[in-house]
C-alpha cells in the first residue's frame, strides 16, 4: 500500500529555499567512521522516500515534518514492521539510499525512534527539521564537520570477559602464583616510642644493604626494580606534631625525603601517610621446580635447611654416598653440588606452591621471614605421610639441566629471562670474601651432623612483625 500524504505548505521540496524540508541528523557514528563516505547518509541530506516493509511508501513532502515521520515510525515498529529504506537528496541531483531497521531511541524521549543501518550497527540516525538553505550550507561544510568531528570524538572504554582461572593454571609455571619477587622496606624508628621516623633516602639505602648482603651470601639475584609505597595509618599527639606539616604549598617540597607526613582533618584526627620502599627482584636463572618422591623404608629426606640473616631460606647441606635418600633421587643432591661449585646457595622459593621468602621489613628492622623449624616439621610430615614434596629452587644460570631434576609442568610458561644490563650483573666475589663451598656433612658417631663453624644459622620465635631472633643448631633442620 503506498501512501500520498496531505500536502503542506510548511513541507515542501521545490520552491523557495526557505521551505522547511526534512533532513537527515547523524546520531551515531559508525564503527569505521564510513558515515562521511559519499554512499552513507550524512548530516544536511534532504529525505525524498521511506519504503517501510512491503507495503509503506512515504515520499515527500511529509505531513507535520519529523513529528509526522515519528508517528509513521511509532506505528510500524508496534506492527513489527521494523524493516526500512531510505532515499535522500545531496544537492540538486545526487541521491543516496541506505538500508536500515525501525529501533527506539531512549534518548530522544518516549515513542522517538531512529534508524540503525543493517549492514552497521554501531551507524544510526535520524530525523530534523530544518529549511533547504541550511541543508545546502551542512552538505557544503562536510570537510569542516569532519574536522569538528575529529577533534571531538572520544574513545569508549570496553570491557571483555577472560577466562582468569583457566590462565592461571596453565599458563603459570606454579599454578595461581606469580613470578614477580618483592620486598617491603618500612622506614625505620628513630626513637624508642615510634613517634619519629627516618628519612626516606635511610629506608633505600637499607633495601640496597639487604640487596647486597644478599647476593655477598650467595643468594643469586639480580636487581630489577625499586618503588616507593604511600600506606595510610593514624597518628596522633607527639607523632603527628613531629610530621610535616602539608597545609600550605610550600610545604610541599619539604615532603620528597620524609617517611611519614600528616593531614589533618575536621575531626582533629591526624591520616598519616607513611612512603614505605617496595625493592623488586628476579632469580638470576629463573626457579625449577623439584618433585622430591617417597617411598617406604625412607627414614630421611637427606638435606637440611637453613636461612641466611636476610631470611632467604637455602639448601645447607646433603648426604652424599646415599643412593636411596630421596634428595638424592630426586636429583636435589646433585643440584646442591652445582650451586656450591659456583658459590650459589641453592634457596627454597616455594615449598608446595606456597612461597618461603622474606616479605616485609619492620620498623625495627627485623626481617619477617619463615621460620626453618616449622620448616622442617612440615617436610618429615610429608615423610611420615607419604606425601611427595614440591620445592622450587633459585637457579644461577638457565644453562643448567639436570636430567634427574624433577620435571616442571609440562603446559606451564617459564617466564621469559631478558638480557640483563651489564651493570646489574653480579660480579664474583673476591678470594677473601667468596662464599666457600660447605663442608660435606655426614652424622657422627652419636647421630648428630657435622657442621662448619663458619655456618651461622638463626631462627626466630613467634611474635609480631618485630621478630626476634636467636641462635640453634643444625639437628633441628636435618630432615
Amino acid at each position: 500500500m503506498t501512501m500520498d500524504p496531505t500536502n503542506s505548505s510548511e513541507f515542501q521540496s521545490g520552491g523557495a529555499k526557505g521551505v522547511t524540508v526534512l533532513s537527515i541528523e547523524c546520531l551515531k557514528g559508525s564503527s569505521t567512521a564510513d558515515e562521511w563516505t559519499g554512499d552513507m547518509l550524512q548530516t544536511g541530506d534532504i529525505v525524498e522516500e521511506l519504503k517501510i516493509g512491503s507495503h509503506i511508501c512515504v515520499r515527500s513532502p511529509f505531513k507535520n515534518g519529523k513529528a509526522g515521520v515519528q508517528k509513521i515510525l511509532h506505528n510500524s515498529f508496534k506492527d513489527k514492521q521494523t524493516s526500512i529504506q531510505v532515499r535522500v537528496r545531496r544537492g540538486h541531483d545526487e541521491f543516496v539510499e541506505l538500508q536500515a531497521c525501525i529501533v527506539p531511541n531512549e534518548s530522544g524521549g518516549k515513542k522517538q525512534y531512529m534508524l540503525r543501518a543493517i549492514d552497521d550497527p554501531n551507524y544510526a540516525v535520524g530525523f530534523f527539521d530544518r529549511t533547504e538553505a541550511e541543508c545546502f550550507a551542512l552538505q557544503g561544510s562536510r570537510t569542516t564537520r569532519m574536522v569538528s568531528a575529529l577533534a571531538m570524538t572520544q574513545l569508549q572504554d570496553g570491557y571483555v570477559s577472560y577466562p582468569w582461572e583457566r590462565r592461571m593454571q596453565e599458563l603459570l609455571a606454579v599454578p595461581n602464583s606469580s613470578c614477580f619477587l618483592s620486598m617491603l622496606f618500612l622506614p625505620k624508628a628513630s626513637d624508642s616510642v615510634a613517634s619519629r621516623y627516618n628519612d626516606l633516602e635511610d629506608t633505600l639505602a637499607r633495601a640496597n644493604a639487604w640487596l647486597n648482603a644478599s647476593q655477598a651470601s650467595g643468594v643469586p639475584i639480580v636487581f630489577m626494580n625499586i618503588q616507593t609505597e604511600s600506606l595510610l595509618t593514624k597518628i596522633s599527639g607527639e607523632t603527628a606534631s613531629s610530621t610535616v606539616n602539608t597545609g600550605s604549598l610550600s610545604d610541599l617540597s619539604n615532603l620528597a625525603n620524609a617517611s611519614l607526613y600528616g593531614f589533618e582533618d575536621y575531626h582533629g584526627v591526624d591520616i598519616g601517610v607513611v612512603k614505605a620502599v617496595r625493592l623488586w627482584y628476579a632469580p638470576l636463572g629463573g626457579e625449577v621446580s623439584i618433585e622430591i618422591k617417597l617411598k617406604e623404608g625412607d627414614v630421611k629426606l637427606g638435606f637440611a635447611i637453613s636461612r641466611t640473616e636476610e631470611g632467604f631460606i637455602y639448601i645447607s647441606s646433603v648426604i652424599d654416598g646415599d643412593e636411596n635418600t630421596p634428595s638424592t633421587r630426586s636429583g636435589l643432591s646433585n643440584l646442591h653440588r652445582e650451586a656450591t661449585r659456583a658459590s650459589k646457595l641453592l634457596v627454597v622459593s616455594r615449598v608446595s606452591n606456597q612461597k618461603v621468602l622474606p616479605g616485609i621489613v619492620s620498623p625495627k628492622g627485623a626481617v619477617r621471614c619463615f621460620d626453618t623449624v616449622s620448616l622442617s616439621q612440615k617436610l618429615s610430615l610429608h615423610r611420615h605421610a607419604m606425601v611427595p614434596i614440591v620445592l622450587h629452587v633459585f637457579l644461577w644460570d638457565r644453562a643448567i639441566a639436570l636430567p634427574s631434576v624433577g620435571k616442571t609442568r609440562s603446559r606451564a610458561i617459564s617466564p621469559p629471562v631478558l638480557p640483563l644490563p651489564p651493570e646489574i650483573h653480579v660480579p664474583r666475589l673476591p678470594n677473601e670474601n667468596q662464599i666457600l663451598p660447605l663442608p660435606s656433612e655426614f652424622p657422627s658417631e652419636s647421630g648428630v651432623p657435622i657442621v662448619g663453624p663458619e655456618v651461622r644459622l638463626e631462627r626466630d620465635t613467634a611474635g609480631d612483625v618485630s621478630f626476634r631472633f636467636h641462635d640453634f643448631s643444625l639437628p633441628n633442620n636435618w630432615v
